[in-house]
């Protein structure tokens, strides 16, 4: 690796270390004047950022590369407008900094509080999506933590423009300089530098596909919080409403299919299957969705191609679905737990028991009933926005808000107690 890598990466860290014992101290009023202040500019300079990401959208087709990939990278008008809003969102949060989790006394007199405090630099490697730079630098922000990005390649110069935005507009209204910054090149070991910071990062969150979050969690020296891959499922029951059935999987695989909530795989309860796989089927492959079934589902769907083994633990991101005909509700929850990568799963049903039995025991960051996965999303659920979904158990699970980009401490008062 370049000295000059090594440089930058380094000098990085060591601001944002600095610059974390500054936002610790910022009170609420003070972090949301900044965030408004960024959403302002981000509105105003929306033409300098779509500008940036064209570049990004040109050089990504040059190399070949299309469909999925380009709208992952690419920006409008909306897109942009939104991140402006999920920055005036998270300024609307409340500030989880300094919040009593618990607290109590002891029969000694000792009183103990549990209070939130931030993790202090947060290191964010993704892929893609440029507007994550924008998310995870409010998140950041608010929650009182310095945050070192690594966005991809693919969108390099959209993130170095956004990044550019948001401390312009920020500093001149209290934003500590190294708060927020970005490793402006796209060498990949700058990545590998960011891994082993363990002096200057306290907590490093991958956001993108599998190959990513294998290469962080393998080589990180820093704590590691994993987003994981969206093989999600969308199970119909027996009882399933053809209606509801219908909506729900087309806005679970359609609505946007490059993102990791969509749905990947339909399981349809047998009972079901001769109702609901033929209209659904036609609606999908009307939407431009490839269908991979297996022998049940294909006497019931025109067109499928055989799905095999690799279908079932697929995250295609693409208009590619895989069908599955199970003889119950059990053999679905089976089938979700053994191939799912524990991210967001749904039922269809009317009945009661299948529901309750269905969010009981399908092992997912979020289950949900009656309604799409393309929810499991940190706006959606009233976060302000995410920093990624973790798949994992410990510490945070699910879309990641403000309360997951903290730890806590215990501040004990007395009165000159001491210890027998």
């Amino acid at each position: 690796m370049g000295a000059a890598v090594i440089a930058e990466v380094l000098e990085k860290g060591k601001k944002a270390r600095q610059a974390a014992w500054q936002l610790a101290r910022l009170l609420r009023a003070d972090k949301d004047r900044i965030l408004l202040a960024m959403a302002d500019a981000v509105e105003a300079d929306a033409g300098m950022i779509l500008e940036a990401n064209l570049l990004d959208v040109k050089e990504t087709q040059e190399r070949g590369r299309g469909g999925t990939p380009i709208d992952r990278l690419l920006l409008n008008d909306k897109r942009v407008a939104d991140m402006a809003t999920a920055l005036r969102d998270i300024a609307g949060l409340t500030d989880p900094v300094g919040e009593v989790i618990a607290g109590w006394r002891l029969p000694n007199g000792l009183e103990i509080t549990k209070v939130r405090v931030p993790f202090g630099v947060v290191g964010i490697i993704y892929e893609s999506r440029p507007n994550v730079t924008v998310d995870a630098a409010g998140l950041c922000l608010k929650s009182g933590n310095a945050a070192i990005l690594r966005g991809g390649s693919d969108a390099i110069h959209s993130n170095i423009a956004l990044v550019q935005v948001l401390n312009d507009a920020g500093r001149p209204v209290g934003l500590p300089e190294g708060a927020i910054s970005i490793l402006e090149t796209t060498d990949r070991e700058a990545a590998g530098q960011l891994m082993r910071m363990s002096e200057y990062v306290d907590v490093l969150i991958p956001r993108g596909g599998g190959d990513l979050i294998r290469r962080v969690k393998q080589e990180s020296t820093i704590p590691v919080i994993e987003t994981g891959e969206g093989n999600c499922h969308v199970y119909l029951d027996a009882s399933a409403e053809a209606d509801v059935a219908e909506q729900i999987v087309v806005n679970a695989k359609c609505q946007r299919p490059s993102v990791c909530n969509a749905a990947e795989t339909l399981l349809v309860h047998q009972e079901a299957a001769p109702k609901l796989l033929p209209r659904i089927g036609r609606k999908l492959q009307e939407l431009g969705v490839e269908l991979r079934a297996c022998e049940r589902a294909s006497r019931h769907l025109e067109g499928a191609e055989p799905a095999t083994e690799d279908d079932w633990r697929t995250e295609y991101l693409a208009l590619i679905m895989a069908v599955k005909v199970v003889d119950s509700t059990e053999e679905a929850i089976a089938h979700i737990n053994h191939y799912s990568t524990h991210h967001s799963d749904a039922i269809v049903t009317r009945d009661l028991e299948s529901a309750h039995r269905f969010a009981r025991e399908v092992d997912s960051a979020a289950v949900y009933v009656n309604a799409s996965t393309r929810f499991t999303d940190g706006g959606q659920y009233g976060f302000g926005a995410e920093v990624g979904i973790s798949n994992q158990k410990l510490h945070a699970r699910g879309p990641m808000g403000l309360p997951e980009l903290t730890s806590y401490k215990y501040v004990v008062v007395g009165e000159g107690q001491v210890r027998a």
